[in-house]
């Protein structure tokens, strides 16, 4: 149970920002208080100094995080049972009948309703005395429980492999019977108390900030991220003989070089997501729901910071924003192939910075979904603090080249020279004066009331904060279903008439894309090219020009685009197989690193993975067992390869973006991660309605750098709601409404952050805009559901 809520004379001294002191002669002087350190939203230079001044130890500092932990990490989340789906899916009795009318197809079948996959508990694989939700689960509200790290470096407790008495102290004698050889190796390896106390020894009051520049800095780590000394399974729950790895991921080794705390594995969607399912012979026997937030078979679900009923986000790297968010680590790196990083960080209210696609390691000992598109980013609660991660992440004679990681192998110039701390800037008045900032509207479209109370928000923060405030030239897009700001003035060259231009000469292809029901995607250039051939078999074209006559004059601007086609609607990728080719190369990789130990690790391919694994829902499994039977990276038809597209649409995007920048002189862009807020866990999906459901996926596709900073809240959500549908070959299933009736939320509301964009070798641009709106708006909250603890520092 957590503790209860204190209030103090000392946590009220902590506000204090101002002293007065009655001077010499009677005056009214003003003088900064004493530093007293707090651990709420602390920063790295808050430990280092209250370190030198002796107000806290290394170790209390760690043993104040796992207090926090102790009391915060509960499961915030219950079963769905089918006694409740009456009361969450309307209309439930006539989707049962549905259920049993069609009981006897097979899986697979057209026709089938599926059953759904409602909650239960049941032994893990890894631990069958460890027991976890499984099948269709709800958030709790007000649940004081955040779910948010999976694994802690506490001996005895950070391995299962090694558990209890099997990872005791080298001190304590020999290893009881039938323990694993390899706990040998990490009972060798201190656990974060253990470290810190080291520490303190060493170094006392006195450490070499200079060689250590993370000393004592508590972390929490996406579990993709592997670590010698703590279970490292990807969220995922399969036995593996040794559940800790080998050596570390390139980057949680240079962390705990440069004397970084590695305190925890965050809580995380399973192997990033899973990448998909690539489809094959294997189908879902059951319906899994939609709203499920970052869900793993092992460590359960994170909820909310702010709101323990809703999601933390889609993104799978949510324990790393929750974790951060929350105080129970001070910094996490967490990993994105979609939105998995920027989709906790807005949503839990922390600072991001999200490096472009190889600036930072990630293959190094770390298993994700999609590998064209894994990058690694890292949360903190103060965007100084991510810039001086960042820069802490550099090797001393390799830079940020990981030879184990292929996609690093990028043009040096493509690398910050200089260290990001140097970019940062204050919040001054004028602080911004002479830089140009281009709004991307394409994502701030209001498709629907649920759109409307961030769009809202997030316009007018741009303009007062980054605008008048600060001195920035704001300039935006216009794009259909945006209302033209006419306080604002509009680029020039648009991304529309981008698109135009590159499109034709880097990925036609574009506008021969169908729809699921077989139908032009883009009607408009269907309606004005002679019959033509969109996918084979299939000719839709019904107008008289010829195809590349029409897209030559529609670069050249003498034909519009169509209606529909901008950035939103170009997004959508065919789904890479090269998560087939990952998943094997990691656990081979992780086999052969114990092997050259002298140690023998059995689950080495994909085939023993999934036999050794279980997961929390059927369609999840279903996708596993298709994976593991594909024998094949290239596409099956032919047609459209996911990589190859993948390929295209990352040059093509850079290109768009350069050009408008370009062309209008711009130094950055930016933009809103989310139009919309964390749905209510298992509660009803949004609908896609204008493409919007895609938007997220633009930074990961044109593999660009992002800084994501807090941007405010709202006390004001349209939750959408089910609905019972019945498709064309009589199946029913669910879907969601998008919500009209609003709900009101306590105070501070839901946050949402505005996102900065540069170029790759440009973040300097980004960092000094993020840092100073960040200084001047102080839009970070932390979240009151989880305040100090007796006796923690504030």
């Amino acid at each position: 149970m957590p503790i209860a809520r204190i209030s103090s004379p000392a946590r009220v001294a902590a506000f204090t920002l101002m002293a007065l002191v009655i001077g010499a002669g009677g005056q009214v002087s003003s003088q900064a208080p004493p530093f007293r350190f707090r651990l709420i939203d602390a920063t790295i230079a808050d430990v280092h100094r209250a370190i030198q001044d002796g107000q806290i130890t290394c170790r209390g500092l760690v043993q104040a995080y796992l207090n926090r932990t102790r009391a915060y990490n509960g499961t915030a989340t219950r079963l769905l049972t089918e006694d409740l789906a009456p009361t969450i899916f309307p209309d439930y009795a006539e989707y049962k009948t549905a259920v049993t009318a069609t009981a006897a197809l097979k899986p697979g079948d057209p026709h089938k309703t599926l059953p759904m996959e409602f909650g239960r508990m049941e032994p893990t694989s890894s631990d069958p005395t460890v027991r976890q939700q499984y099948g269709m689960i709800v958030g709790v509200p007000n649940a004081g429980q955040l779910r948010a790290l999976n694994t802690i470096n506490v001996r005895g407790e950070r391995s299962v492999s090694c558990k209890g008495a099997f990872d005791k102290a080298p001190s304590a004698g020999p290893l009881p019977a039938g323990a694993p050889a390899a706990c040998n190796e990490l009972r060798k390896l201190p656990d974060a108390l253990e470290r810190a106390a080291e520490l303190d020894a060493q170094y006392g009051r006195m450490p070499d900030l200079a060689a250590m520049p993370m000393y004592c800095v508590p972390f929490s780590f996406k579990d993709s991220f592997d670590t010698k000394d703590m279970r490292s399974t990807g969220g995922g729950d399969a036995k593996y003989d040794m559940d800790f790895t080998a050596r570390d991921h390139t980057l949680v080794a240079q962390l705990r070089n440069k004397g970084a705390i590695i305190f925890a594995k965050a809580n995380q969607a399973e192997y990033n997501g899973g990448g998909g399912n690539p489809g094959g012979a294997h189908f879902p026997t059951m319906v899994s729901q939609a709203n499920q937030g970052a869900r793993s078979t092992w460590g359960g679900v994170p909820a909310n910071v702010y709101d323990t009923s809703r999601q933390p986000s889609l993104g799978s790297s949510s324990g790393s924003g929750v974790s951060v968010s929350a105080g129970l680590a001070l910094c996490s790196l967490c990993e994105e192939t979609r939105m998995s990083c920027r989709g906790p960080a807005n949503h839990n209210g922390t600072a991001l910075i999200l490096p472009h696609k190889a600036a930072l390691s990630f293959l190094g000992g770390g298993v994700g979904a999609d590998i064209y598109n894994d990058r690694t980013g890292i949360i903190c609660n103060d965007i100084a603090d991510a810039a001086r991660v960042f820069d802490a992440l550099k090797d001393p004679k390799d830079g940020y080249y990981d030879p184990r990681d292929v996609f690093t192998t990028v043009a040096r110039s493509a690398i910050p020279p200089d260290p990001l701390v140097r970019a940062l800037y204050e919040g001054s008045p004028g602080a911004l004066k002479g830089m140009r900032i281009g709004i991307v509207r394409e994502f701030m479209v209001k498709h629907s009331k649920a759109d409307e109370p961030i769009v809202d928000a997030v316009s007018a923060e741009m303009k007062d904060v980054l605008g008048r405030q600060l001195g920035a030239t704001l300039v935006e897009s216009t794009t259909p279903g945006w209302t033209d700001d006419p306080e604002i003035v509009n680029l020039t060259t648009t991304f529309d008439q981008a698109l135009a231009q590159l499109v034709p000469v880097l990925m036609p292809e574009l506008l021969y894309r169908l729809t699921d029901a077989g139908e032009p995607q883009f009607p408009a250039f269907a309606a004005k090219i002679v019959p033509t051939e969109f996918a084979k078999g299939v000719v839709k074209g019904s107008g008289t020009m010829q195809p590349v006559d029409w897209m030559l004059r529609w670069a050249e601007g003498l034909e519009p685009s169509p209606p529909n086609f901008n950035l939103r609607t170009i997004l959508s990728l065919e789904l890479s197989r090269n998560n087939r080719f990952h998943m094997s190369q990691y656990v081979q990789r992780r086999a052969q690193d114990w092997k050259l130990a002298g140690f023998t690790e059995t689950l080495d391919t994909f085939d023993e993975l999934n036999a050794r694994s279980k997961f929390h829902t059927d369609s999840s499994r279903t996708a596993f067992l298709n994976w593991a039977a594909l024998s094949d990276l290239r596409s099956p038809s032919g047609e459209r390869s996911g990589l190859a597209e993948q390929m295209q649409l990352r040059e093509l995007l850079r290109r768009v973006i350069m050009k408008v920048i370009q062309d209008n002189k711009l130094d950055l862009l930016i933009n809103v991660h989310s139009a919309l807020p964390p749905a209510r866990m298992g509660g009803a999906p949004e609908p896609s309605v204008g493409d919007r459901s895609v938007s997220y996926a633009m930074g990961p596709n044109a593999g660009i750098t992002e800084v994501l900073i807090p941007a405010g809240f709202v006390r004001t959500v349209y939750d959408p709601t089910f609905q019972l549908t019945t498709d064309r070959n009589g199946r029913k299933s669910y879907r969601g409404r998008t919500g009209t009736v609003p709900t009101p939320l306590p105070a501070p509301g839901l946050p949402f952050s505005i996102s900065f964009w540069s170029e790759p070798g440009m973040e300097h641009l980004s960092l000094k805009a993020a840092s100073a709106y960040q200084r001047a708006s102080k839009r970070r909250v932390p979240p009151p559901g989880f305040p100090p603890l007796e006796g923690e520092p504030q």
